[in-house]
């Protein structure tokens, strides 16, 4: 079997299990109890909030934990619009393509009375700074742009944004869930004022995220209750989840070089083998993408039956993000690149883990020719294609 469907989940490694299992056994108290057993698990959240601040360049003061990536989003996003609210900065900034985490949160913002501009992406599923710039009114109170997409891994000019945000004094959050643990971040140097992460996109446990909010940027509460994470986010801390994300995260920094070493030349050894299937696509810039993302399109097939026969040859992947698996629809993030329905709906996405060999790769571009073939070989719409009723979307 193979895995491609790591920006979905990754498997947690044995670093991160083996954090998570002596936390269970030897931290196992309540964080906020004053006795030794709940100090000593205090402590361990202490230092898994020193080890993740290290790793991408932030205080420890400037980390809160989450249940997750979305979680983070909606925080940053909502308690930062509704603060901008109370001195009458009402707009907010985004683009076309945000996982729904982003975007429906600014839906609800809208529904309240928010103004929201949702910049276009660019075919190679790139926006500029220059862009964002000329977005940026006298009311703008945030701008939120994600560092990774999750579904065609194009990498934004995070540093470029940060810095138009912070000379116009606009706040800047960026949706690092598929970023964090697989390029180089460091948030002082790229002048990010919010960052959202979730473990399990780097093989740490699913349930747990941060939330990095540099100092001197207001936040509130998202949820109510008791007084943890210095009041900015209730509920008794998840020991064991919190310090097997940071063991993740430092094992993931540690390794980043040598995994995108590795990862690299076998993506591209996929594009090109992919790119030689008539009428296909590479979605997303060729250089500008995460070292393990491979997103195409193929005319004259749909996506859901091309899973399920790569299925039944042990490769496990995916149409686009598992958060709307359920969907008919096609991707909202191509058919923001320029995709049309139709070819939209014949998309492929594989995230290659660090496991990835090259036999592997051969393997998977062998078997996506052959089951492309072979859906095209019944499909009406493909037939009407080669006889010239319709024309090809994709030469």
């Amino acid at each position: 079997m193979i895995y491609a469907d790591n920006a979905a989940t990754t498997k947690m490694s044995e670093t991160a299990i083996n954090a998570m299992i002596s936390a269970m056994k030897d931290t196992y108290g309540n964080p906020s109890s004053l006795y030794v057993t709940g100090q000593k698990a205090k402590e361990a959240i202490e230092e898994a909030r020193e080890k993740i601040a290290s790793l991408i360049g932030a205080r420890a003061s400037e980390i809160i934990f989450t249940g997750g990536g979305s979680e983070a989003d909606n925080q940053a996003i909502v308690s930062t619009a509704r603060l901008g609210a109370k001195s009458g900065k009402k707009h907010i900034i985004s683009t076309a393509f945000e996982h729904h985490a982003v975007l429906h949160t600014l839906e609800k913002l809208r529904k309240e009375g928010f103004e929201i501009t949702l910049l276009d992406v660019h075919e190679n599923g790139l926006i500029t700074a220059e862009e964002v710039e000329k977005a940026i009114r006298p009311d703008t109170c945030l701008v939120t742009i994600m560092y990774a997409n999750n579904e065609i891994g194009t990498i934004q000019p995070i540093s470029e944004i940060g810095a138009v945000c912070r000379s116009h004094k606009v706040p800047f959050h960026t949706d690092a869930v598929q970023a964090v643990g697989h390029v180089p971040i460091d948030v002082e140097k790229q002048n990010i004022d919010m960052l959202s992460s979730s473990a399990h996109k780097y093989h740490g446990p699913k349930g747990v995220g941060f939330l990095y909010v540099k100092k001197g940027v207001r936040i509130t509460s998202l949820i109510e209750g008791g007084a943890q994470e210095n009041g900015k986010r209730a509920g008794t801390e998840n020991v064991p989840g919190i310090v097997s994300m940071a063991a993740a995260l430092e094992e993931a920094v540690r390794d980043l070089e040598k995994n995108r070493d590795h990862l690299i030349p076998i993506r591209d050894r996929i594009i090109e083998g992919l790119d030689a299937i008539p009428h296909s696509a590479l979605n997303g810039d060729r250089e500008k993408r995460l070292p393990g993302n491979i997103n195409f399109c193929f005319e004259g097939i749909e996506g859901e039956s091309l899973l399920l026969l790569l299925d039944d040859k042990g490769i496990e992947a995916s149409s686009g993000s598992a958060c709307t698996s359920g969907s008919l629809d096609p991707s909202h993030v191509l058919l923001a690149i320029g995709r049309v329905h139709d070819v939209a709906h014949g998309s492929l996405r594989l995230s290659i883990g660090e496991d990835i060999t090259e036999k592997d790769a051969d393997y998977i571009v062998d078997s996506v020719k052959e089951v492309v073939g072979y859906l095209r070989s019944f499909s009406p719409v493909w037939r009407d294609l080669v006889s010239g009723k319709t024309e090809f979307i994709l030469k």
